[in-house]
């Protein structure tokens, strides 16, 4: 037994027996180690916190600046444009003629306006907005009459948290606005310079995957899709406000899932994002894939409403009806409604896309029409005259059958209601299948 001093090695534990040291021995180094936890743990949390405000920091890096609030003002003939803006811009700006447009390029950015402007004025027509390519957005502003970029500049944050980009336009004539346009071929670029050199990073067509040495031994057919519309251009919108651009992609998706199951069909997407191509590119795509087919989804609107059904377009010099005439003048109009400076195309390039087409391409053209039709007057309804003619520049491959398929109207609230259910993406997709079927593999029976 120990006497009833401090023991030496121990202070403050007095000397009662074995066990009785024991217990001491534990519950002091029971509060030394909670100690050390608790102190552990909050150094911890600090360094938690330290973190997270760096992920914080970093994630905001990463958004995107966002342009809202359009709009205009007129002020002693000078026509005012202004635009919100929530962190820093870069921008450029071009005119256009033949229709007269104003282009501004910025990079990427997150747009908050609406659809279309509520007070017209001072020779704006309206405008469109959108992603133009990877890094790149664009709006496009249509004249009324020739004009000039009198001043442009960006108002910094003061009483307003955002920024205001400013563009002043005066009246000119049309000889003064086309040699502009001619001298300035070169665009001006405003702020940051890394905006060309991002447009230049970008590919001709960033969508096209190169096929894998795999790929290529295979026997499946090639079928390009090909969305059309996409960013800048909107296409139709529908009487509920649907897009034509995200509603095509919503189904060239569903397609291309029901085809690549199948295991006959190696498909690939002219666009799989909200972007915009060239009519000329997205022919591009299609001929360096060696596409086998070449199949263009569209869902347009016309005046009567009580139209509807699907619609199967091939190529022709003439058009079938007056209908198909004006769906194939908007159509090829995508690209001046994008801001596409047309007048500077070689003709070689003009060429191709508007003059030559192979006769016994457009015959292969029909022929596959005409099994996609079969298939899908079965599945979906369709208009009165399924297959028509019309001449789209985006059908004009020289050497791929190809057809422009509208699959409904998004004038007709039955359609536009229709379109919008993954039920009848699916059944589109399996009448296709078949009809793909039936123009590759005639007298082959499948499971479906």
């Amino acid at each position: 037994m120990c006497s009833k001093t401090d023991s030496p090695r121990l202070p403050g534990i007095k000397c009662r027996g074995s066990k009785h040291i024991v217990f001491n021995i534990r519950r002091h180094l029971t509060k030394l180690f909670l100690s050390f936890t608790i102190f552990f743990i909050s150094i911890s949390e600090l360094s938690l916190i330290g973190m997270n405000n760096c992920f914080a920091q970093s994630s905001q890096e990463n958004f995107l600046s966002v342009v809202k609030n359009l709009r205009l003002g007129v002020h002693d003939a000078k026509t005012r444009i202004v635009m919100d803006v929530k962190g820093p811009i870069s921008y450029e700006y071009f005119l256009l003629a033949n229709p007269y447009r104003l282009v501004l390029d910025m990079l990427e950015v997150d747009f908050e306006l609406n659809p279309a402007l509520r007070n017209l004025t001072g020779g704006i027509l309206g405008y469109r907005f959108g992603l133009l390519k990877p890094g790149i957005s664009r709006v496009v502003i249509d004249l009324s009459k020739p004009v000039l970029v009198d001043k442009h500049f960006i108002i910094k944050p003061g009483a307003k948290p955002q920024s205001r980009l400013v563009i002043d336009l005066i009246p000119t004539t049309r000889s003064k606005f086309l040699a502009y346009v001619k001298k300035s071929r070169q665009q001006k670029t405003v702020g940051l310079l890394k905006l060309k050199s991002e447009k230049q990073k970008q590919p001709i067509v960033k969508e096209f995957k190169k096929k894998s040495p795999q790929e290529k031994i295979s026997k499946s057919k090639i079928i390009v899709l090909d969305p059309g519309h996409g960013g800048v251009d909107p296409g139709a919108i529908g009487i509920q406000g649907t897009y034509e651009k995200k509603i095509v992609l919503m189904a060239a998706k569903s397609i291309e899932k029901i085809l690549a199951k199948s295991g006959r069909y190696n498909v690939i997407l002219t666009r799989k994002s909200d972007r915009f191509i060239p009519l000329r590119k997205r022919v591009a795509i299609a001929r360096r894939a060696k596409a086998d087919l070449f199949i263009s989804l569209h869902a347009d609107s016309i005046k009567n409403g009580a139209v509807r059904g699907a619609t199967v377009y091939t190529l022709s010099e003439n058009a079938s009806d007056r209908e198909a005439a004006q769906l194939a003048e908007r159509e090829n109009k995508s690209d001046l409604i994008v801001g596409i400076d047309l007048d500077a195309e070689s003709k070689e390039v003009t060429d191709i896309l508007i003059d030559l087409v192979q006769r016994e391409t457009m015959n292969q053209s029909a022929v596959f029409a005409g099994a996609v039709v079969q298939e899908i007057t079965k599945k979906i309804k369709t208009h009165r005259r399924p297959h028509k003619f019309a001449g789209f520049a985006v059908l004009k491959a020289l050497d791929i059958p190809s057809i422009l398929l509208e699959m409904g109207y998004l004038s007709n609230i039955e359609d536009e209601t229709l379109l919008n259910t993954n039920a009848f993406q699916k059944k589109l997709g399996l009448a296709i299948l078949q009809g793909l079927d039936r123009y590759f593999f005639k007298g082959q029976t499948f499971k479906y």
